[in-house]
């Protein structure tokens, strides 16, 4: 098996409705490292019910197709998939609680050659059941390791993010606990990779690592309080690469650069100085 250019591209990923609660909004941001000070005002907006605000970065576990790159015709090698870039553009705030429609397409296959993989573009718009009204979407650059040299384009592939290369304005810490993945992959991704020290170890790792897009919430988190003062309304978009695994329990530094509404970042974990995510880019309204 091996993938069909035209095929994937013209992909009907079927539209995922979901309704979501208070309770599946708290445990998000539970998920992803709010309320480890049950004293932080800021932070308890998020994992408590009275006034409960939404995450920005929510948004990327609503409506989740599930693991189409494997359970649909693709043609795609799934043992061998890395998730490489995350994207996300707010249209309006989440709300705390409502029903959503996951509306997914393939944006973009390439083909980097024999033995060089292939990289897989897919979108995902969350729409409002109720109004109708586009709240996120959501992009994901999906590389497959095992699928190069099927005959599709080359590229032009979207370009990275350029870090600044100055010192950054500001690091924002953050801990995680080390039950962390076991509370996140509730949200949505139940890989036992995630919380089998079995698997993990059959995998290569010490642990069960935590997930990617955890990471990346930990990191939205960071520019949520350094940038936006808490406010989610003033964060319009966020996007990242992945470049290597880390642990729950972890503690992550989050660098971060400023250009007026522009805001660059870069987040490693300080335990074993390993870059997480890089080539950060999030525009902040305001």
């Amino acid at each position: 098996m091996a993938i069909i250019y035209e095929k994937l591209m013209n992909l009907e990923i079927p539209t995922i409705e979901q309704t979501y609660t208070q309770k599946d909004t708290m445990l998000y941001a539970l998920g992803v490292g709010l309320g480890q000070d049950p004293t932080d005002r800021e932070q308890l907006r998020f994992v408590y019910e009275q006034n409960l605000k939404a995450l920005p970065t929510q948004a990327v576990v609503l409506a989740h197709p599930g693991l189409w790159v494997r359970d649909l015709d693709t043609g795609i090698d799934y043992v061998k998939v890395v998730h490489g870039e995350q994207g996300l553009v707010l249209h309006k705030p989440l709300p705390p609680s409502g029903t959503v429609l996951g509306i997914s397409r393939v944006t973009g296959v390439f083909d980097k050659g024999e033995g060089k993989g292939a990289l897989v573009l897919s979108e995902r718009k969350i729409v409002d059941k109720s109004t109708g009204d586009l709240l996120a979407t959501i992009t994901q650059n999906t590389f497959c390791r095992g699928d190069g040299g099927f005959g599709g384009p080359s590229g032009p592939t979207p370009a990275p993010h350029v870090l600044p290369e100055r010192e950054a304005d500001m690091v924002c810490d953050l801990a995680t606990v080390p039950q962390a993945a076991l509370i996140y992959r509730l949200n949505a991704d139940m890989n036992p990779l995630h919380a089998d020290p079995d698997i993990a170890a059959k995998a290569g790792f010490a642990q069960p690592i935590l997930h990617g897009l955890a990471t990346y919430g930990v990191s939205g988190h960071a520019v949520l309080k350094s940038v936006c003062g808490y406010d989610p309304a003033r964060l319009k978009s966020l996007n990242c690469r992945f470049t290597a695994p880390v642990y729950p329990g972890e503690t992550f530094r989050t660098e971060i650069w400023i250009d007026g509404t522009i805001v660059s970042f870069r987040t490693r974990s300080l335990e074993r100085d390993i870059v997480a995510i890089s080539n950060g880019r999030a525009e902040i309204a305001g």
